[in-house]
């Protein structure tokens, strides 16, 4: 059966070809080398002729997440970081750039870095603030606009179709950060969007011991093919084993993204009135102040992650995340172990992110376990 035909949990547990049609190995092949000899003729073999413009292994883990989010290519980067950036590098010279004003902290301070040396010129809209993205879009021409959604770490949901209408409407590209969805719940070129972005140190993985970041393109462009140049120039597509590895975790990515689904949506309902927690975070409770949107694109589960705001301080959220003991406090998301983080220590005193929020990555534990050990943390 052609991959067309096939749903994306089989594409992702296949790694899109249920064996290596060399060996018949039901596990993806690795292929180390850095070059390729050329037959008798000096034509190349295979499709790249050195590690740096492809590698068999990169290219099967990019024909993946491709699939996955019915997208034309996609380009794998060794971190998260590498991949955004390298979008960044393709807007033309003091090019407009609108963004949200919370989302991944590294994102943010990556765009007012390229702002303040000249690049770009950057405006930051509110998510929560209704219009204000059209209202951003109206004062200047945009080159590009990066949406997160759900956003790190407060969980707004903004909606896709509607952001690249607006986007197309100015002439601007669109960009997706969709770590958050998994390339699970919600597809963001299906809707409008021009580019998806993840990184793929969290859901895609979901082990915790991969560095690695990707873009896709909807369909081929300038500006994607300028994608792939500043990769290939700056030495920083992924590296074969990391690919490996990273097929191996995206192989259990849709068993995985719904059970940390429903032990987050679990986790939220049970604390959403606990007289020692102020608000729950989650895009799935009602309460939530974008949970139709999320309603409306989180088509298979509202993801793992959520946030906590704590009746405390600095210091008392601090000593919560402390006083874990199933929990991990530590950073990242999305791999099979729960993860609790006090974001204001990481962003530093800059950060708009409230000082009694903790950010939890939930994973596939017992549900029960990582209920109980909330509960002692907040001395319950």
């Amino acid at each position: 059966m052609s991959n067309e035909k096939l749903r994306p949990e089989t594409i992702a547990a296949h790694a899109l070809q249920s064996t290596d049609p060399a060996t018949g190995a039901v596990v993806p092949p690795l292929q180390l080398a850095t070059t390729y000899a050329r037959d008798e003729t000096y034509e190349l073999k295979v499709r790249d002729d050195y590690q740096r413009n492809g590698n068999p292994t990169l290219n099967q883990a990019e024909a993946v997440i491709a699939a996955l989010e019915q997208g034309h290519d996609a380009l794998l980067f060794g971190t998260g970081m590498s991949a955004s950036t390298a979008l960044f590098d393709t807007v033309r010279r003091g090019g407009h750039v609108v963004a949200q004003n919370v989302m991944y902290y590294g994102t943010r301070a990556w765009l007012q870095r390229m702002a303040a040396r000249g690049d770009i010129t950057l405006e930051l809209f509110d998510a929560g603030k209704s219009g204000h993205l059209a209202e951003c879009l109206k004062r200047r021409a945009v080159d590009l606009v990066w949406i997160e959604t759900p956003s790190n770490p407060m969980w707004q949901c903004i909606d896709i179709a509607e952001a690249a209408r607006l986007a197309h409407a100015v002439g601007a590209k669109l960009a997706v950060d969709a770590t958050a969805t998994g390339a699970v719940t919600t597809r963001p070129l299906t809707l409008g969007a021009d580019f998806v972005f993840h990184s793929a140190t969290k859901y895609l993985n979901g082990h915790s011991d991969v560095l690695a970041g990707v873009l896709v393109a909807r369909e081929p462009s300038a500006q994607w093919d300028d994608a792939r140049f500043v990769r290939t120039k700056s030495y920083s597509p992924l590296a074969p084993f990391e690919c490996w590895l990273l097929m191996r975790g995206m192989r259990t990515l849709f068993v995985r993204y719904r059970q940390c689904s429903a032990n987050a949506m679990a986790i939220a309902k049970h604390f959403s009135k606990h007289p020692m927690i102020e608000a729950v975070l989650y895009p799935g409770l009602p309460s939530h102040p974008s949970h139709n949107v999320a309603k409306k694109q989180m088509t298979d589960g509202f993801g793992g992650m959520l946030s906590l705001l704590l009746r405390t301080d600095f210091s008392g959220a601090k000593n919560f995340c402390a006083r874990l003991k199933v929990l991990i406090p530590a950073t990242s998301l999305g791999g099979v172990e729960t993860l609790a983080e006090h974001r204001k220590t990481v962003e530093g005193p800059s950060s708009p992110v409230p000082d009694n929020l903790v950010r939890i990555s939930v994973g596939v534990e017992h549900v029960d376990d990582l209920i109980a050990d909330i509960e002692q943390a907040l001395g319950s």
